[in-house]
């Protein structure tokens, strides 16, 4: 029996395929979009729920029921 280790390759780690890499691709692109979109809400979150401002022009847009034949 020899000390010296053996020169043979056995099954070791693969090296990355190209799907592997398209995998990783797609995740650090749905990271940086997650980012992304916590960051537009942190800029659009104080507003979001204030709607005072978006008052219509006119008061009423239904006409009076006096204008109509229910008869």
């Amino acid at each position: 029996m020899s000390t010296q280790p053996s020169s043979s390759v056995g099954p070791g780690k693969r090296p990355a395929n190209i799907f592997t890499v398209m995998l990783l691709l797609a995740m650090l692109f749905m990271i940086i979009a997650v980012v992304a979109m916590y960051i537009e809400l942190s800029r659009w979150a104080p507003d979001y729920y204030k709607t005072n401002t978006a008052r219509p022009s006119t008061t009423s847009m239904v006409a009076p029921a006096s204008d109509y034949f229910l008869a």
